[in-house]
């Protein structure tokens, strides 16, 4: 096995993992990145450096809950005649590490179990006739290839370090990394470094409750917090922490800056979801003009709280360090990945449209407004009728037709009724559709699943569901019914036949229909994905009789031409992402975009997080 000293390049995914080490509280560290990158041998290395009998557990994909959890050992208690608990994975790592592989895979039971495990610091085991509290307060080590998906963003939030990087490109680094795997190295000069660095931690451990920050420090990593729009608060606690813990890693008993700029660097910018805009803060009062004397007048009678409130933004801008600016954008500049403050964009673009899907009903969601209405119809808005019946108490009491009536009782007629409207996320629908035929079926079926995959971790949050269907040979299937369960997602994906014919009418026909029943159950937004280079050759017959007659290229155009005009025509938006080689492409797929009305994406190598930003651009 490769010592953690031994590992080329990869300098702040180690330093990442240090801090982790030297501080605990952090809660772990995720390191996304592509397959080949060397975050697995990074992660595994990991426990050489940590004190002698610290645990690391590796967690295996396929955990089965009892396993996960802990529960009754039936084959020791049937042996022994005595009940035997047996601890399950998340115990066992108590006091140590559990690393997990391929973290964005795992079942969403167990990532529940383990953010239920992080947040309580212990394990509840309940079964029949067993009641038992485990601890299990833990470090987790996660890495993951973001192309087969996304970490569920609860389980990201209670992990302090977030360390994405790029595999080496460089020749001397990918030189160097050939030969120290190809290569021996003495041990004793490997085990002299190991032990080195297990001083360093443990001398930072040390060294840690005695390493103090200002409050204008805290301050400005809060402010950049804000800057950056990172949600949650305990991002800014695990920024706070690790500022110190590098400051104790570096045995200093204060903070400095560069401890900030780092603890940016790993805990903030990768949660980012928007950048921080330099220059237009500081344009406006430049070019502000003097006010003018009519404004001043306006002034005198604005309310007396108004100047105090500006004395006080202005007293919190004085209060506010200097360096917030130079910290952040140093910290933003440095050497990351070029797709992650993308990716973090427009994840912010995405739930900045949070009125996507949105539909007035009388039922559920969010209060918005009352209307006249009639009681059975919906709720009623008590306070609303209330307040349209007040006015006529007196000239109702004096009518002969109530008159009898208590004079405490509230009168109140049918026209007085106003119903409640509420504002409710029906979400979107996006069904795939993906040419499972030809040489590249399986290419398109790998990019499939990972978009899938990736949209279904946030479905929840703007009520979104995910469909998918293959078309191979002489028809269409829905391969995954409209859903929003990944476990159902992945058991349903896992056997993809492919091969055969194009039958793309039959596909177009099949997707419809599942717009069509999924707008009666109150979707009201539907997007249909096509990965295809757009090539038809089975008509929609075929579907229905195996035995039907081939129709001519002329015919499989004219039908396509008319679903898609049905379909474009019942307001369902479409993007064709075209995935065949350019020298091959006879312009099907852009012709194809156009009769459907929507967009078209040349993505001959297209990964899933490209497949999911066309579809949430749109």
């Amino acid at each position: 096995m490769i010592a953690f000293t031994d590992i080329v390049g990869m300098d702040l995914a180690k330093q990442a993992l240090m801090l982790l080490a030297v501080d605990p509280s952090l809660g772990g560290v995720v390191i996304p990145s592509a397959v080949g990158s060397g975050k697995s041998t990074l992660a595994r290395a990991f426990s050489g450096i940590l004190p002698e009998g610290t645990p690391f557990v590796e967690l295996p994909l396929n955990v089965t809950e009892d396993r996960l959890i802990g529960g009754v050992d039936l084959e020791a208690t049937l042996a022994s005649g005595v009940r035997v608990v047996q601890h399950g994975v998340l115990s066992k790592a108590h006091g140590g590490v559990l690393y997990v592989d391929s973290l964005s895979l795992l079942d969403s039971s167990a990532v529940s179990h383990i953010m239920d495990a992080m947040s309580r610091g212990e394990v509840l085991v309940e079964r029949e006739g067993l009641s038992e509290v485990h601890p299990a307060n833990f470090m987790l080590v996660g890495t993951y290839d973001p192309t087969d998906g996304e970490v569920r963003m609860g389980l990201l939030d209670r992990i302090g370090i977030i360390v994405p990087f790029t595999a080496q490109n460089d020749f001397r680094a990918r030189k160097k990394i050939v030969s120290v795997v190809l290569g021996t190295r003495d041990a004793e000069d490997t085990q002299d470094e190991l032990n080195m660095l297990k001083g360093l931690i443990q001398a930072a451990r040390e060294q840690l409750p005695h390493v103090s920050i200002t409050s204008d420090q805290v301050q400005a990593l809060i402010q950049t917090a804000l800057s950056l729009g990172v949600e949650g608060n305990r991002a800014d606690i695990f920024t706070v922490r690790a500022a110190l813990a590098s400051a104790a890693l570096a045995q200093r008993s204060d903070v400095e800056e560069e401890d900030m700029k780092l603890a940016i660097k790993i805990v903030l910018i990768p949660r980012a979801t928007r950048m921080p805009e330099r220059e237009a803060d500081e344009m406006p009062p430049q070019e502000e003009p003097p006010p003018p004397e009519e404004p001043e007048a306006e002034d005198e009678e604005a309310p007396a709280d108004t100047p105090d409130s500006d004395a006080e933004s202005d007293e919190e801008q004085k209060d506010t360090p200097d360096m917030i600016e130079e910290l952040m954008m140093d910290a933003i500049e440095t050497e990351l990945p070029d797709n992650i403050l993308n990716i973090s964009l427009a994840s912010k673009k995405k739930s900045k449209s949070g009125s996507r899907g949105e539909a007035l009903n009388n039922r559920r969601g969010r209060f918005v407004r009352a209307q006249p209405g009639e009681m059975r119809s919906g709720k009623v808005a008590l306070i609303p009728t209330l307040i349209s019946a007040a006015p006529w108490q007196e000239t109702r009491r004096r009518d002969k037709k109530m008159a009898g009536r208590p004079k405490t009782a509230l009168i109140i007629s049918k026209d007085d009724v106003k119903i409640k409207r509420f504002r409710d996320k029906s979400g979107t629908l996006f069904i795939f559709m993906v040419d499972a035929s030809g040489s590249m079926a399986l290419n398109r079926m790998r990019q499939a699943k990972g978009a899938v995959a990736s949209l279904l971790q946030n479905a929840y949050v703007h009520r979104d569901q995910v469909s998918l269907i293959s078309f191979r040979g002489k028809q269409a299937q829905v391969l995954l019914p409209p859903s929003q369960s990944v476990d159902r997602a992945k058991r349903e994906l896992d056997v993809l036949p492919t091969g055969g014919g194009t039958p793309l009418a039959s596909a177009l026909y099949l997707g419809w229909e599942t717009a069509k029943q999924a707008r009666t159950k109150g979707i009201s937004q539907i997007m249909f994905v096509l990965i295809t280079d757009g090539r038809g050759n089975i008509g929609l017959q075929s579907a229905f009789d195996p035995d039907a007659v081939k129709p001519s290229k002329e015919d499989l155009e004219k039908e396509i031409e008319a679903l898609s005009g049905s379909i474009c025509a019942d307001g369902i938006a479409a993007i064709v992402v075209d995935t065949q080689m350019n020298y091959l492409s006879r312009g099907e797929a852009p012709k194809l975009a156009q009769k459907l009305g929507g967009r078209y994406f040349y993505l001959p190598n297209a990964k899933a997080e490209q497949i999911v930003e066309a579809a949430l651009s749109f």
